[in-house]
């Protein structure tokens, strides 16, 4: 089953990315997380729980805002990975992150 994902940046800003299912099984969810935890620490997010836990889906959301619009419109290596490892990390075939509305669909 293919997988898509989906970054939205608000006013109509979207970038899609189709990605095949052995793209997404090269990467374990283990392999995911710790992808998006060094993102997270990397590119200087700030957490939205200030009590210290950090789910998932806030090193998703917030990796893709702290990234930049940028690289996803330039749909390089970096938009990929993270593309690849949103759907590894949530094991869905389709994911949309609207980091405007701060939510993962």
């Amino acid at each position: 089953m293919p997988h898509h994902v989906v970054v939205a940046f608000g006013g109509g800003r979207e970038y899609e990315f189709a990605l095949t299912d052995e793209e997404v099984a090269r990467t374990s969810t283990d392999q995911a997380r710790e992808w998006l935890a060094q993102e997270f620490e990397d590119l200087e997010c700030t957490p939205s729980n200030p009590m210290g836990k950090i789910l998932v889906l806030d090193m998703i959301l917030n990796v893709a805002k702290y990234g930049g619009e940028k690289r996803f419109a330039d749909a390089g290596d970096w938009a990929r990975q993270f593309a690849r490892v949103a759907a590894a990390s949530l094991q869905r075939s389709v994911v949309r992150v609207d980091v405007a509305g701060f939510v993962v669909g």
